[in-house]
């Protein structure tokens, strides 16, 4: 489960939110006095669902992580019995906490592929035991608000309801990257607790079918709440929008109640809402909305409008809460394939060096780098730390932890992350929000730091007698 130690489970060890190649790498460091300070970029090098950009998410499960990282003597006892650690690493341990820094992109901010979302420089094994936690917390969570921001484009400003509490690996995580993804509500309660969103909801099919009939289901609905939402879909659609008129009218005449929307969970969803809204307005019931569900994604969703359904908001369950792709559309979904890789390291004076991968198809940039935004999404540059900002250039990367301290103002409250999210997505031009074909974004590379990964890589060959 993603670090969220205020969530449903607190039995969350930080120190083993790792893989056991962590502290085996580790302590193969602690034996060898190789403890220098390191510097590892975290970022992805595509964009999800075959798209553009990435709506950065999970900065603050990550924080949390990094502030509460430590070993428990419990977690102690449990490495000591899968391995045989000399005892004087296990003590290192005991009081390990992360005494590093951090620079991050603030959550809610629009990024692209091969540009560092966060920059962790610490002691090398501290470094080296987060990886997996801030991995976890920003690749999950970015991928749903990615999602989630697709989902609501294609509903062209139509509300999105998030539905995918009984699916969704990490509901928490889930619902919380769709807020900032732009869905207006849950139907998880305690996510709606736990982060104080709207929580919305109609009524299940099993509650229609224990009555002896749809009318009566939806006379006992509508009694009972004064304003109440019908569903439609669990017999016949045709049949039951003239039954649910019926009742609307007559509950509004002797109670006041009122109908406020009606939802379609299956079948022809096009068609069968050109019936009701014609029914509806016919009744003089043209306020009534009408909602859609049932694995409903961004392009079932574009494709509707595009069709002239007249559906005014949506709930997405499963596709966004698993971030699927689309199998029709040929578009990959599910991950996010974020990585962290070392790309400096000093241990002494003399050794004070970059360093870079060299692998074919996955080579890093080296060096302490900087990311720049130039004017209004006119592109981005990664620049070497040293390097003066290019002109008109905004700073991405912001201090948020120094010296193992989280910085004041680096947790700010999740409207304030929801609205910089929405400026973002509303200032992003067109051509990269596309859910298919979507342009691609210029990020380029300053020259000092393509000319220092050329000399690297010939230093590589030279070495190796290439």
């Amino acid at each position: 489960m993603s670090y969220n130690r205020t969530a449903w489970r607190q039995d969350i060890h930080p120190g083993l939110l790792t893989d056991m190649y962590h502290p085996d790498a580790a302590y193969i460091s602690w034996l060898n006095g190789r403890n220098g300070v390191a510097t590892f970029d975290l970022y992805t090098r595509k964009a999800p669902f075959d798209g553009s950009y990435l709506l950065f998410a999970g900065l603050e499960q990550a924080l949390e992580f990094i502030r509460d990282f430590r070993y428990t003597p419990e977690d102690l006892r449990f490495l000591a019995q899968i391995r045989d650690y000399h005892p004087g690493f296990l003590e290192e341990l005991e009081s390990l906490r992360f005494t590093g820094d951090l620079l991050a992109m603030p959550e809610g901010s629009i990024a692209f592929p091969n540009e560092p979302l966060l920059r962790v420089t610490a002691p090398f094994r501290e470094a080296l035991l987060v990886e997996a936690g801030l991995l976890n917390a920003i690749n999950l969570a970015t991928l749903i608000a990615t999602k989630a921001s697709r989902i609501v484009y294609a509903a062209r400003g139509r509300r999105v309801s998030e539905f995918s509490f009984r699916r969704a690996q990490e509901p928490f995580v889930v619902a919380r990257s769709a807020f900032i993804g732009g869905c207006s509500s849950t139907s998880f309660l305690a996510a709606a607790y736990q982060y104080r969103l709207l929580a919305t909801g109609t009524i299940p099919h099993a509650l229609v079918q224990i009555f002896e009939d749809e009318q009566s289901a939806f006379e006992a609905v509508a009694r009972t709440y004064n304003r109440y939402t019908l569903l439609l879909d669990t017999y016949d659609v045709q049949r039951a929008i003239h039954v649910a008129v019926d009742v609307a009218l007559a509950t509004q005449r002797e109670l006041g109640h009122t109908l406020a929307a009606v939802r379609l969970d299956s079948g022809d969803l096009l068609n069968d809402s050109l019936l009701v809204r014609a029914v509806l307005d016919e009744a003089g019931l043209a306020e009534v909305r009408i909602l859609a569900s049932g694995d409903l994604d961004e392009f079932s969703i574009a494709d509707l409008l595009a069709n002239g359904a007249p559906i005014d908001g949506f709930g997405v369950g499963t596709h966004l809460g698993v971030g699927a792709g689309s199998v029709t559309h040929g578009i990959p979904g599910g991950f996010l394939g974020g990585v962290y890789k070392l790309v400096h390291y000093a241990d002494t004076i003399q050794d004070d060096r970059p360093l870079m991968k060299h692998a074919p198809g996955k080579a890093t940039w080296p060096g302490k780098k900087e990311v720049y935004r130039v004017g209004q999404y006119e592109h981005d540059v990664v620049a070497l730390e040293a390097e003066p900002a290019p002109p008109r250039a905004t700073r991405l990367l912001r201090p948020v932890v120094r010296n193992g301290v989280v910085l004041s103002g680096s947790l700010p409250p999740l409207s304030e992350i929801w609205e910089l999210a929405q400026r973002n997505l509303q200032s992003l031009p067109e051509c990269y929000r596309l859910l298919k074909d979507a342009a691609a974004y210029p990020v380029q590379f300053s020259r000092a730091l393509e000319n220092l990964r050329k000399e690297l890589a010939h230093e590589e060959k030279t070495e190796n007698g290439a």
